[in-house]
């Protein structure tokens, strides 16, 4: 979430390894290398979003995190299987 506490996605990830955790790494490897690229610098060592205003380029980090979570939901859907509910 905002927070970036991803303990939630655990039980995604394990109930089907294969698709979600490739998704999940590809799209934070994404964001993450964009961040770099943007020259983003955060001094607290946890806080998400919610440090944005103390960051440095807060806006293209924010735009970094969409373009992540963007890649990793369009991957999700295209690899995760289908389920069918009888």
């Amino acid at each position: 979430g905002l927070a970036f506490i991803t303990e939630g996605a655990i039980p995604y990830a394990a109930s089907d390894p294969l698709h979600v955790i490739p998704a999940c790494v590809i799209g934070s490897g994404i964001a993450g290398a964009m961040s770099m690229a943007f020259g983003c610098t955060l001094m607290a060592p946890h806080g998400g979003i919610f440090v944005a205003p103390v960051m440095g380029h807060p806006v293209m980090y924010i735009i970094a995190i969409i373009v992540g979570t963007a890649v990793s939901t369009v991957l999700l859907g295209t690899l995760k299987k289908n389920v069918v509910n009888d």
